[in-house]
């Protein structure tokens, strides 16, 4: 039987929910994608309806990925640092499952699926050393891989940095909400960066986010890092193609 090569990815973010359905053969979207703003608070329920407005925008039938900012082990919810705490030992795959009318549902930490993108399609295409995927947004996400397989829920964006979490200090939200220019917010990605580096020896850095869309204003002010720093290629659809990619089993 030959394997579908269309599925349906939702990206859940602390700002904003997108998703469109993505071609696997060339790692894309077969259609701008459709993005609602994540409801404040960020409850099961609320966040479900959303999830269920963005595929129900397509009128989509098949399986579908979806992408969490926590901890998700076998479909369930672990941790949640920046959306309702209510997501923790939830079956999200059971919720948003019913939510779109009992299409099949695969989820997966946002970083993660962001990180299996890249791998495939995107930046780290062909790298078989250790490669470390940070996604700045709301927070920070992580994705490692070494020998081309992700370990997953690494949660780098928890590290402690100057005594809080890296996330606390060096996220893009950080940059917005502190109006932070782009050779202060470098310099602290940049402290953050070494201090990954120290722990993983990564070979590469992938930069990824939004942010990553604005690379030429931030990496080269990055110095003393030697691991190579790219950004993302993918940019910020890298998290809706690795959902859908982890939905249909690859």
């Amino acid at each position: 039987m030959k394997a579908m090569r269309n599925v349906f990815g939702v990206d859940i973010g602390g700002s904003g929910i997108k998703g469109a359905p993505v071609d696997l053969d060339r790692g894309d979207l077969t259609r701008e994608r459709h993005k609602v703003l994540t409801p404040q608070p960020a409850t099961p329920d609320d966040v479900a309806g959303c999830v269920a407005e963005v595929v129900g925008h397509f009128g989509w039938s098949g399986p579908v990925g979806i992408t969490f900012p926590g901890v998700v082990t076998a479909n369930t919810i672990r941790t949640a640092a920046n959306v309702a705490t209510e997501w923790v030992g939830v079956d999200a795959a059971r919720l948003l499952g019913d939510r779109l009318g009992g299409l099949p549902v695969t989820v997966l930490n946002d970083a993660d699926a962001a990180g299996v993108a890249e791998m495939r399609f995107g930046a780290g295409r062909g790298r078989k050393g250790s490669v470390v995927l940070l996604t700045f947004g709301t927070g920070i996400g992580s994705a490692l891989f070494t020998g081309g397989r992700l370990v997953p829920n690494t949660e780098l964006g928890h590290l402690e940095l100057h005594g809080h979490d890296a996330e606390k200090h060096a996220s893009t939200k950080v940059k917005e909400d502190e109006g932070l220019s782009w050779q202060h917010w470098a310099h602290r990605v940049q402290k953050y960066l070494a201090h990954v580096e120290m722990l993983f020896s990564p070979e590469l850095f992938i930069i990824g986010g939004g942010v990553s869309r604005k690379a030429e204003k931030f990496l080269p002010l990055i110095k003393g890092i030697k691991a190579e720093i790219v950004p993302a290629e993918l940019q910020n659809n890298a998290g809706i193609v690795g959902a859908a990619m982890v939905a249909a089993g690859g």
